[in-house]
């Protein structure tokens, strides 16, 4: 007769103090101006970049495919990392105009926990993501939906403008949220890909309970991208 294995300790109590100090970090450093969030996003770039590096050399030895890789990288984070600086340091833009995305890829992802927990169902790529299933995608989406639609409403009354329930911009904002989601999941799904080949479950263990930076905002690089992409699309458009 073997012994019962000890139960798995929770790191739930980590957990939240870790998410405690990123939020008040994050909140301050937006606050507290421009130059503060330059600072910030300035020390996350090699941090990033070193976590990036640190999957890539368990993916492969090869030194053609690791600058391959890394090139990929490099271009990725800093893009990305380019767009969240634009956002606080265009003229005329404040906090909120960051704080948007960060808000967007935290209620995707709290969405998504929720509903994958609450109605689990088929995954969507168990070979990459185990947890990752439709139920939770779609609770992602309605999650994005409701906060842009709650962020509009504040801005123009912020502004003076008032709202205006209208449902062309009701159903255009529940297409937003969906495909702000979907883009999210995309870079939670990429990291998770470069992990899995890899052989690691996180980027680094830099942050107690949370594993890596890159594990923290994988989906808010992929939605940077995909603002670039469509801002540059708008802009043509126009």
């Amino acid at each position: 007769m073997t012994d019962a294995s000890p139960p798995k300790k929770s790191d739930l109590g980590v957990r939240t103090v870790s998410a405690t100090v990123m939020l008040a970090v994050l909140g301050g450093t937006l606050l507290a101006g421009a130059y503060a969030w330059l600072a910030l996003v300035g020390i996350a770039i090699p941090i990033l970049i070193w976590e990036f590096w640190g999957l890539v050399r368990n993916i492969s030895a090869h030194i053609g495919a690791r600058a391959a890789w890394m090139a990929f990288g490099v271009i990725y984070i800093v893009g990305a990392s380019v767009v969240l600086l634009i956002l606080r340091l265009y003229p005329g833009s404040d906090w909120t105009d960051v704080a948007l995305p960060m808000a967007l890829v935290i209620a995707i992802d709290t969405g998504a926990y929720f509903a994958g927990r609450t109605v689990g169902g088929p995954k969507i790529a168990p070979a990459i993501s185990p947890s990752k299933t439709w139920a939770g995608l779609v609770g992602g989406m309605a999650a994005a939906a409701i906060i842009l639609l709650l962020w509009t409403r504040w801005m123009l009354e912020r502004d003076g403008i008032g709202y205006i329930f209208d449902i062309r911009d009701f159903l255009g904002t529940i297409f937003l949220g969906a495909l702000a989601a979907i883009v999210a999941q995309a870079g939670d799904f990429f990291e998770s890909w470069m992990k899995r080949r890899a052989g690691v479950k996180d980027s680094s263990n830099l942050i107690p309970g949370h594993g890596g930076l890159f594990d923290r905002v994988d989906g808010l690089l992929a939605l940077c991208w995909g603002l670039a992409i469509f801002a540059l699309g708008a802009g043509a458009v126009i």
